[in-house]
């Protein structure tokens, strides 16, 4: 059985197998994730990231992205901040609207923004859009978000949460193949409890998460 890659437990047991692949579930942080012989490599992954169509002037897409917008900025306020949009894809979006509120944003995507020094600094508030599902290696990727986050600072993500098998059975988000980590409401209450943080769920996917130290 493969070790977590979240929390690196040896624990992990199988989920359920399709006949795309086999997922796996860590007893520990109860995170679910995919086999990790069949990851895609990069150029298609990439592939299928560039049929995406994000573009800032879509106002379906900007409503989408108020689901979090809207209760990160009302935890935030008004005052000169700065952030990084985490995973921001082909069309970021999610920083030009804030942007457009009168936060200072940044972008990273290891595809699409590749600007390293992003990541070398701290800000205000970090967000993650429909990004963490994508982790291959969450353990780093979480670590990281957390490095850039100061103290009393916010984490927000939006993800689809997973839940018990026979919903997970009949889940579409699973069959996309660059969905490979798929977090719960347990998997976030075992790291807010382990990496010192609030944790609040916002409707049924967005989560915010405080840095208490």
């Amino acid at each position: 059985m493969p070790t977590c890659p979240l929390c690196n437990s040896p624990s992990a047991g199988t989920f359920h197998q399709d006949k795309r692949r086999t997922y796996f579930r860590c007893t520990e942080c109860a995170l679910i994730f995919a086999d990790p012989d069949v990851l895609l490599p990069p150029e298609e992954e990439k592939a299928v990231y560039d049929q995406h169509e994000n573009n800032p002037e879509d106002q379906g897409y900007r409503r989408f992205l108020d689901r979090l917008v809207a209760p990160l900025t009302e935890r935030l306020g008004p005052a000169q901040l700065d952030g990084l949009d985490f995973g921001c894809g082909p069309g970021p979006t999610l920083s030009v609207m804030l942007e457009e509120m009168g936060y200072n944003m940044a972008i990273y995507d290891p595809y699409f923004a590749h600007e390293p020094t992003a990541l070398e600094r701290q800000y205000d508030f970090v967000t993650c859009t429909e990004a963490i599902e994508h982790f291959y290696t969450p353990a780093k990727e979480w670590g990281q978000l957390l490095d850039m986050v100061k103290p009393g600072g916010w984490l927000g993500l939006m993800t689809k949460l997973a839940r018990d098998l026979d919903a997970f059975v009949n889940w579409h988000y699973k069959n996309d193949p660059t969905h490979v980590s798929f977090f719960s409401r347990e998997t976030f209450h075992y790291l807010a409890q382990r990496d010192g943080l609030e944790v609040e769920f916002v409707g049924n996917d967005v989560i915010l998460l405080r840095k208490t130290q």
